[in-house]
């Protein structure tokens, strides 16, 4: 296991085949029926797997500079990978890449995440402080599959396990002294204790969905113009391109409607809510 953290010879060839087989896997994990609400298609959508194959990366980099340039040409040639293996399996083609906004913002941030990330090998406090961030998104993310596991079990449970498996290799593996791994340790701990302190629990009954309206023919004036249901509810038209997608907020046990004015004077209503027996977000237009 250390020699992943420093000692392989991580030659561009090695990085570009990599790159390829991660982002050709990824693309694939989506196309499957049975890894829906699974552990297997997490890594289409969340962090936990980018950011260790991020970090090893960058240790096993030579220079800041090798470290930013390597991690942007890993994100840049796996990332689009994604999308491009589902293109010519969904209906959506192409404007699948419309999603793909959201990646290349994070793939352009590599760039100084990369360069600065490569200062975690100096195992000193600033490594500590450095690295933290990326613990700390790996302990939000992970509690927010150990909330997925509580409510619905299994699903979600071995991604759960793996971001705080992640956390322990790397600390360990990454830190030779007792003083910075315990450091690292305590700041991820403290974190996670308030997070679920200020959350109110450990299991959220709130949601938040986004759910494409492609097929609704929105112009620039769209708008929200009614809104009706329990509190904590909110919904908000999110452009991509020529078509909206719309961000669903609520409580579980909620219901909720809404109205969509499309800017030419037609007007759609819409219900949604949690179905607990299909353990996923119900979004139905009122004809």
């Amino acid at each position: 296991m250390k020699k992943l953290f420093g000692e392989i010879n991580l030659t561009w060839k090695k990085l570009i085949i990599f790159a390829i087989v991660v982002g050709m896997y990824t693309g694939l994990m989506p196309l499957i029926p049975y890894t829906y609400e699974t552990s297997f298609r997490d890594i289409a959508v969340q962090f936990e797997w980018w950011i260790l194959f991020g970090i090893l990366i960058i240790v096993n980099s030579k220079s800041p500079k090798d470290s930013a340039l390597k991690c942007f040409i890993f994100f840049l040639i796996s990332q689009p990978l994604v999308y491009l293996v589902q293109v010519p399996f969904n209906d959506m083609g192409f404007k699948l890449f419309m999603y793909y906004k959201y990646w290349f913002m994070w793939t352009i941030l590599t760039l100084p995440m990369g360069y600065i990330g490569y200062y975690i090998k100096n195992n000193n406090i600033l490594s500590v402080i450095i690295l933290s961030p990326m613990l700390l998104l790996l302990a939000l993310t992970g509690l927010g599959y150990l909330n997925s596991a509580i409510e619905n079990f299994p699903h979600h449970l071995l991604s759960f396990i793996f971001c705080f498996t992640f956390i322990i290799i790397i600390v360990l593996n990454l830190f030779n002294k007792t003083k910075l791994k315990l450091l690292s340790f305590g700041i991820t701990i403290l974190f996670m204790i308030g997070y679920i302190v200020l959350r109110g629990g450990l299991v959220n009954s709130e949601f938040e969905h986004i759910r494409s309206l492609s097929e609704y023919k929105l112009t620039d004036k769209a708008i929200v113009t009614s809104f009706t249901g329990t509190k904590n509810g909110k919904v908000d038209l999110i452009k991509f391109e020529d078509s909206y997608n719309v961000k669903l907020k609520g409580r579980k046990g909620g219901k909720y409607t809404f109205t969509i004015d499309d800017g030419l004077g037609n007007e759609y209503y819409f219900e949604y809510y949690f179905d607990k027996n299909q353990k996923t977000i119900i979004l139905n237009e009122i004809k």
